[in-house]
Parts: C-alpha cells; structure tokens; sequence
C-alpha cells in the first residue's frame, strides 16, 4: 500500500530532460534543447564534477537554449514559496513531512491524499508563484508581457518516489531533511510539517 511520496519540484531550468547527470523523461520535447543529447531517463544520478568536458559543453549548450534564464532562487524569495505553500497545505489539508526549498528545486514527503500526487504538486507549484507574485519577488518578473504573468518558474514536470513503508517515509524524510547541509546551507524548518508518528496498524489510512 502507498502511504506517501517523496516529490522533487525543479525550478525552470534546473534539469533539462536531457541533462547528461541523469534525467526521469522518455524524450526531449523542444528541438532547441535536444540538439544538444538525447533524453537520459535513469535512476541514477552524477554529480556534475563528475561530467566530462563534452557532457558539461552539451548541457550548457541546452541551458542557453531555454527561452528564459534558469530560475534560482533566494532566501527572501524562497520565504515567499514557503507561505504559498502554507497556504495551500492548509486550505487542502495536506500532511507535509518533510520540505526543503532549495534554490533550484523543492523537495517534499508528503502523505497520500484524496488527491492524485500530480494535482498535490500543482496546487502547491499554484499556491508558491501566487505567493511570490503577490510579494513582487518572481524571478522571472523581468520577462513578464504588459498586464500579464511572467512565465513559470517551475519545470513542468518534476519526479516523485512512491513510499509503501515506515522505513521508506523515514529515509526520504531523513535525505530531504539533511539536503539542504549538501548544498552547504541550513537544515530548514517549516511551521507546515508534521512530525511523522508511523503508520497505523491495519485498515485503510488516512492522514486528510
């Protein structure tokens, strides 16, 4: 039984689906970007210092391709995804375990809902860019056409890991807890997370 997901929300521009560290998509939908590598759907992940010379050329190559600049985002800004997300875990009555908001990507455990995992996603990508539209912090601000929206700032995909135990919520709960100390930041606290107390013991469980 699926209790909760570990999903991954990129930013835009972050991981291209043809990203030579390993990307979760069958193909590569814009032409500009694929001329630079096919789609490299793997598990697998590479730490970019691992790249070789021609690996990190094709994936610059692919960034400068994308109609806008990869997004990455800063204290304040992720401040204001942080209350959209609030919001939108309230109005929904979601149970968030575990989130960091790093600058490129989100991570999040969250447990099953009423809700299919993608429409989770997207209330919650929804809920973060009104937030920092509101706040005038989008980073894509610059690039929005007279009396309309800048462009999305989040990928339109993103991943999403199914958990079916007590031992994989607490792993994924555990490596997006610690996620933020990679990048060299600090570990995060969200007033929207719920400690996760286990999983109840026979029966359908709920946690809405």
């Amino acid at each position: 039984m699926i209790h909760g997901y570990h999903v991954i929300m990129p930013m835009y521009g972050f991981w291209l689906p043809n990203d030579p560290r390993g990307a979760w998509s069958d193909y590569v939908r814009k032409f500009e970007i694929a001329k630079h590598g096919h789609a490299s759907k793997s598990l697998d992940r590479k730490d970019i210092e691992s790249l070789t010379d021609s690996e990190l050329r094709d994936r610059n190559l692919a960034i400068d391709s994308l109609k806008y600049p990869s997004v990455s985002i800063e204290g304040v800004q992720a401040l204001a995804i942080s209350q959209g997300f609030a919001k939108q875990i309230e109005k929904s009555n979601y149970t968030a375990w575990a989130c960091s908001v790093l600058p490129e990507h989100t991570h999040f455990v969250l447990a099953r809902h009423s809700y299919k995992v993608e429409q989770v996603t997207n209330l919650l990508k929804g809920a973060a860019t009104a937030s920092i539209v509101e706040s005038g912090l989008h980073p894509l601000a610059a690039f929005a056409q007279k009396g309309q929206r800048p462009p999305r700032m989040w990928a339109a995909r993103g991943w999403k890991q199914y958990l079916d135990s007590e031992e994989a919520i607490e792993n994924a709960i555990n490596y997006v807890v610690e996620n933020p100390e990679k990048e060299g930041k600090r570990i995060q606290s969200w007033s929207f997370v719920t400690p996760f107390a286990g999983i109840e013991k026979g029966g359908w469980t709920t946690y809405q």
